[in-house]
């Protein structure tokens, strides 16, 4: 390899190197919420918080999953965010 290919490729990995740096603080200074979400789940209901794939809880009513979700949000100065069985958002609570 000669030494101008050992440059470049030195180059590339530092470049590399500061990118990776920068996407990661920046994943880092994303604020994490606690809002939680109650959504259809199977034929049932779930609260999961907002930015999670793993849902918290699951409930046969929706009205069992809304007081769960509105304990949680209260405890963490979060909103609920209630959605409707096709997805779309029916209501919001906040407790701030």
């Amino acid at each position: 390899m000669s030494k101008d290919n050992k440059l470049k490729t030195g180059l590339k990995f530092i470049l590399e190197l500061v990118e990776e740096f920068f996407n990661t603080s920046l994943k880092a200074n994303r604020k994490r919420t606690w809002h939680q979400h109650v959504v259809p789940y199977e034929d049932d209901w779930a609260v999961r918080r907002e930015g999670n794939k793993r849902i918290t809880s699951k409930h046969r009513k929706q009205s069992t999953a809304i007081n769960k979700a509105k304990t949680i949000a209260k405890k963490k100065k979060a909103d609920v965010i209630i959605h409707r069985a096709d997805g779309t958002i029916r209501d919001r609570i906040k407790y701030d």
